[in-house]
């Protein structure tokens, strides 16, 4: 099975040549004929409705998520009939006040789409995380992680029937970020570039490489070649194993085009699904995996724990903004009483002049009033971003609590089953990692 990868960078208006590279995405997606195609930053429904006439023919099946102010710029295409969908969209991401960046606008989210591919159940997912624009000073780390968060368990709780699980997007980190490692660690989801048998692209693997005309080098600091941040990842079940065949990538420049289809170089990835075979299900599948599965539980309740720090940094930080916002709004609310008294004086003091000309007075009085209603509405939103930072981290306490108690059980069953049985401490849809 193919399962492709595209980014579009469609915004209209605003990104170059954008009606040019649809066109150019359209024509190479009908000549690749792959199974599944998942599209980011598609954020007009237009150049959507463009694209769905124009693969008609070679992906009869498509979905377009909406969400946010701009749309969520997610959308899938398929030779596959689309049975449902659905949407889940991030508790976190971003300040509207940052509009430079935009992210917020765009309602990141994480859509769901499943399809029937023979007789399996796939549950194929495509996502776009919240940007990191400095790697030194990444004042939205704590959001991305709380984003990862939420997408393993969304993944994790939707796809407890799957037969095949596929996950594809921007997650905006590294292999090695803290929230990279927390997704694949907790869904066991394995990574297509580190799995294939055979890979022809960019070097490294890298997607937002430093020769694409639409990047900017400085994006890149300290990376001067590129990094890696888009990926296709992928896990079976009981019923059938995935595998990885070939990956390969875009490199830059487009053949007899001036310039590349996007920003991000696009991904392509051929699955292979096998049944399993009786003898490889049920339990003596964990006895396979048994050895390894203590020294796992172990990483990700450090994992989690690590995530759970980085949580509790963002906590601080929004509750010091939404201090700041509070006494901000207490100085324009002192200043507006101010000059309410000020005004009250000439009616007091019976034939007392006003002391201000009268447009100075109205222009502090749209100030006071442009202070308040600013100042108000951060402390709301801040507000909003530290419920959403402590219902993560609260989760993320139970989860270590939990993990540590698998933990243990599991360490204590090995003591007292000396025949190397599996413990019954696992509960389906729970960690559950896979080689």
């Amino acid at each position: 099975m193919l399962h492709a990868l595209y980014f579009c960078r469609g915004i209209r208006y605003l990104s170059k040549y954008c009606p040019q590279r649809y066109a150019m995405i359209g024509e190479m997606l009908c000549k690749e004929q792959h199974d599944i195609v998942l599209l980011q930053e598609v954020w007009s429904e237009k150049d959507y409705l463009f694209l769905k006439k124009k693969l008609a023919s070679c992906h009869p099946h498509s979905h377009y998520f909406r969400s946010g102010v701009i749309g969520s710029g997610l959308a899938i295409f398929s030779k596959h009939r689309i049975r449902d969908t659905f949407l889940y969209r991030y508790s976190l991401n971003g300040y509207p006040y940052m509009a430079h960046h935009g992210d917020w606008f765009g309602g990141k989210a994480v859509g769901m789409a499943i399809l029937n591919l023979g007789s399996l159940t796939a549950n194929v997912y495509v996502t776009h995380l919240h940007a990191e624009y400095s790697r030194e000073k990444d004042s939205y780390l704590p959001h991305r992680v709380v984003q990862a968060w939420e997408l393993q368990q969304f993944i994790r709780h939707t796809s407890a029937g799957a037969d095949v699980v596929i996950v594809g997007g921007d997650l905006n980190m590294h292999p090695q970020d803290l929230g990279n490692r927390l997704l694949r660690a907790y869904t066991g989801l394995q990574d297509s570039y580190l799995k294939t048998a055979k890979f022809d692209g960019c070097e490294n693997g890298m997607t937002l490489i430093a020769d694409n005309p639409f990047i900017s080098k400085k994006e890149l600091v300290p990376f001067e070649k590129g990094i890696r941040i888009d990926y296709i990842l992928f896990k079976g079940s009981t019923k059938a194993e995935v595998h990885c065949d070939s990956m390969c990538t875009t490199k830059g420049s487009v053949p007899n085009h001036p310039f590349p289809y996007s920003d991000h170089e696009a991904l392509t990835a051929e699955l292979r699904l096998e049944p399993h075979t009786p003898a490889e299900t049920g339990s003596d599948r964990k006895l396979k995996n048994k050895d390894s599965t203590t020294g796992k539980l172990a990483e990700l309740v450090d994992i989690v724990t690590e995530a759970r720090t980085e949580v509790k940094v963002g906590l601080h930080c929004a509750e010091r903004m939404r201090y700041t916002a509070a006494r901000t709004g207490v100085m324009g609310l002192a200043l507006l009483f101010l000059e309410l008294v000020i005004a009250a004086v000439p009616y007091l003091a019976l034939g007392a002049e006003q002391p201000f000309p009268r447009t100075s007075f109205y222009l502090l009085a749209v100030l006071c009033f442009a202070i308040l209603l600013t100042t108000s509405m951060l402390y709301i939103f801040y507000t909003m971003e530290l419920k959403s930072l402590q219902g993560a981290e609260d989760q993320m306490r139970l989860g270590i609590g939990s993990l540590q108690e698998k933990l243990k059980g599991f360490c204590l069953a090995q003591l007292h089953n000396p025949s190397g049985r599996p413990p019954e401490v696992q509960e389906p849809g729970a960690f559950e990692p896979e080689e």
